[in-house]
């Protein structure tokens, strides 16, 4: 159960900042959002707002925005259709009703001829008595079809009539609000648990190591080491494993008196043959609270992460890593429920870590992820002119069909990790 509520906890967050970046700067640009979503699938939970359903999804495989104007957004009244209308006081169409018997003596029943939904918006056809009637339909109208009500969308409220600068933002706001709730969480654990200092205080001493034999004690304060100063714990574990075998003069405090040690690191050698100095101390940073710190704190580990992420990145392209080590949702599902179990400050830790993951991976320039879809823009910024819609659906779609194959292959590596070994 601790599993499943971390993993809930985790993916709904990430997903939910993500789609949420993507929601916000449609709504500042004027789109029509007709669906705000969080998995993919079947329909758990909704509730609509406004102009929006609100849904929860059976699978967790991320989300989505659905905004007026994609592709699978298109309502179309063919020639022949038989649709029932209902006027509003100024005599113009509020209600479109498709593909069922209306029992309302208000309904005017035609047959359309021709229709206009999205620029001119109007809608022509021959009613029952087989006059050629033309009715205006109104901008906030309303089609019912099989019971279920979707709003019209005119066409200055659709994705594709905003200007590239505003559907850019729209696109690119997603990836950005995963970097923006990671740095949210690193700059709240930075106030609620502490920054980090790094300061080079010894926190536990070795039996029988260098240290324990030249009588360094826990709490022990590095100051120099053979006379350079040591500011934090990284510049002592460099010096020292850079110092294999040669005896160091260590200066600690200690009791608020300075006390000199005399340590001869051992020599390590680790799995690809490197040889390093180790002289059996232990480290925990200790933590201070402080706002101002708090925030530095949050855009350091923010860019410290990315770049972690970055650099495996350009090792998994290069080809030093196999599909085997990837790891889907449910690889994510596992990891998430051992990290659970250290605590919620760990787990806030890996939940901005897998958000800048997200955010750096729908960055990339890959059909049907963000960064695809920026790519195009770039096209069309290059160009004077969109590139065809039909042509970029394609190539969206050929991109859909390649990352289920992975995902479905992914998941199979999960699996079989989990339950055959």
């Amino acid at each position: 159960m601790q599993t499943i509520l971390a993993f809930i906890l985790v993916f709904g967050l990430i997903v939910f900042f993500h789609e949420l970046g993507h929601f916000i700067f449609a709504k500042r640009a004027g789109i029509l959002v007709r669906e705000f979503a969080i998995g993919m699938g079947p329909k758990i939970f909704g509730m609509t707002k406004g102009e929006t359903i609100y849904t929860i999804r059976l699978l967790p495989l991320g989300g989505y925005v659905r905004m007026a104007g994609d592709d699978f957004d298109r309502i179309e009244l063919q020639p022949g259709y038989r649709v029932g209308l209902i006027l509003n006081n100024e005599e113009k169409v509020e209600k479109i009703y498709l593909n069922q018997n209306v029992q309302n003596p208000n309904v005017l029943f035609m047959e359309v001829e021709r229709a206009d939904l999205t620029k001119k918006l109007w809608i022509e056809g021959y009613d029952e008595e087989e006059r050629l009637v033309r009715f205006d339909v109104s901008r906030n109208a309303i089609i019912v079809e099989n019971g279920e009500e979707t709003l019209i969308a005119p066409y200055d409220r659709t994705f594709e009539a905003k200007s590239l600068w505003n559907r850019t933002l729209t696109i690119f706001a997603g990836p950005l609000f995963n970097f923006l709730l990671a740095f949210a969480i690193f700059l709240l654990l930075g106030i609620f648990q502490g920054v980090p200092t790094n300061e080079p205080i010894v926190t536990e001493v070795v039996d029988n190591s260098p240290a324990a034999v030249a009588g360094m004690q826990a709490g022990d304060y590095v100051k120099s080491i053979n006379g350079k100063p040591i500011n934090e714990w990284a510049d002592l574990t460099s010096y020292v494993q850079n110092s294999a075998g040669k005896e160091l003069s260590v200066i600690v405090e200690r009791n608020e008196e300075l006390v000199e040690l005399n340590i001869v690191p051992d020599t390590v050698k680790l799995e690809n043959g490197e040889e390093v100095g180790q002289i059996g101390v232990m480290y925990k940073s200790p933590f201070v609270k402080n706002p101002f710190k708090a925030v530095v704190y949050g855009f350091q580990q923010t860019w410290e992460y990315t770049i972690l992420i970055l650099q495996a990145l350009v090792h998994l392209i290069a080809g030093h890593f196999t599909l085997d080590d990837l790891a889907g949702p449910v690889g994510i599902y596992q990891v998430t429920g051992e990290v659970a179990k250290h605590g919620f400050f760990t787990l806030m830790y890996w939940t901005a870590a897998l958000s800048i993951n997200l955010g750096i991976m729908n960055l990339l320039p890959l059909p049907a992820l963000d960064g695809g879809r920026l790519m195009f823009f770039g096209i069309e910024a290059l160009r004077g002119k969109p590139v065809d819609r039909q042509k970029e659906g394609m190539v969206h779609f050929v991109g859909i069909v390649l990352l289920m194959i992975l995902m479905i292959a992914v998941t199979w590596n999960d699996i079989q990790r989990l339950f055959f070994q």
